[in-house]
């Protein structure tokens, strides 16, 4: 089986390498084609959590991602709900970059036609209105979760189960994770069990993507 070097950046700056490699294991585990090369970009230690900390992060994510397509991977995963400088990436960059908000997004439209979008704050990112439209009938956040860093607590999870019952109450037909903070904690299996709808996770929703990107291109290769 021939195996696909995807760059992931991480927009939380983590110094745990537990931490920084676990969006790479879900990928892995799920696509075992992707080898997947994990780095983070520096000093933003809370994440992207609004429109100021995305625009400080994003001249760091392209010249990250630079840096990995010189290191040699095949596709750039911009592992971040808010899709922070994927157009400015994809101008500067030959390969593939995908950002795992729109990934998730499509990836939601192929489950239902009626999407409850489950947001880390109040703001539903701009790259899942853009995709979404009018199939985007409820948005929703847990209560009183500021950052990435709060999901990791009991009280936190316990938040987010919530909001995804009101999505479900709201007329959701399936539910969008719009922060792959979720993806971190396993989010997604608990609460299609505890809410009973498909839960479309932001950091496989890219896995799939990226690998649909990889494979069409070697099949045009293969037609050459």
């Amino acid at each position: 089986m021939k195996k696909h070097k995807v760059g992931l950046i991480r927009v939380l700056t983590v110094e745990s390498e537990e931490i920084l490699s676990s969006h790479g294991r879900i990928l892995e585990r799920a696509f075992p084609e992707l080898e997947i090369l994990s780095r983070c970009i520096e000093d933003q230690p809370k994440g992207i959590y609004d429109e100021e900390s995305e625009e400080i992060a994003k001249p760091k994510i392209v010249n990250l991602a630079k840096r990995l397509e010189k290191e040699g991977v095949e596709a750039i995963i911009i592992s971040c709900a808010a899709d922070p400088a994927v157009k400015e990436a994809r101008e500067m960059l030959k390969i593939p970059v995908i950002g795992a908000g729109s990934a998730a997004a499509s990836l939601a439209l192929t489950y239902g036609r009626r999407v409850g979008v489950l947001n880390l704050t109040e703001r539903t990112p701009r790259a899942f209105k853009e995709v979404l439209g009018e199939n985007l009938i409820a948005e929703d956040s847990p209560e009183g979760v500021k950052n990435t860093l709060d999901l990791m607590t009991q009280w936190g999870q316990e938040r987010a189960r919530e909001a995804a019952k009101r999505l479900k109450e709201k007329g959701a037909e399936v539910i969008a994770f719009a922060c792959t903070g979720y993806s971190t904690i396993g989010l997604a299996t608990i609460l299609e069990r505890d809410v009973g709808l498909p839960v479309i996770d932001a950091v496989i929703a890219s896995g799939a993507v990226t690998l649909h990107a990889l494979r069409r291109k070697r099949a045009w290769e293969g037609e050459r």
